[in-house]
């Protein structure tokens, strides 16, 4: 799912856990980790919004949430609220279990 400076907010009211991916298209550990991103949002349809968010489109989310190296990954609660940040690389477990705390 790509998410945008006009459609974060809506995600973020959705009422699902959501994790967002702050990724360029310049970015290697961005494409590293991509498969690992796209293979999660489908594991987790449903339960949990997993979605890209490209820095070189848009900076409203990147200026809200102090992004200054990418990847980053953002996990936010049912309600909105942000409750844990991942700078770089991840593991897929170590993806998998970030995601499980949030349901």
């Amino acid at each position: 799912m790509e998410i945008n400076d006009t459609n974060y907010k809506e995600i973020l009211e959705s009422g699902k856990p959501v994790v967002i991916d702050f990724w360029a298209t310049w970015c290697g550990p961005c494409r590293s980790i991509a498969p690992i991103v796209e293979e999660l949002a489908t594991e987790y349809e449903g339960r949990v919004i997993i979605g890209k968010y490209n820095v070189e489109d848009g900076d409203d989310l990147s200026v809200e949430y102090g992004i200054r190296s990418i990847p980053t990954l953002l996990f936010f609660d049912k309600t909105g609220n942000m409750v844990d940040k991942h700078v770089g690389t991840i593991t897929r477990d170590a993806f998998v279990a970030k995601i499980d705390a949030l349901l």
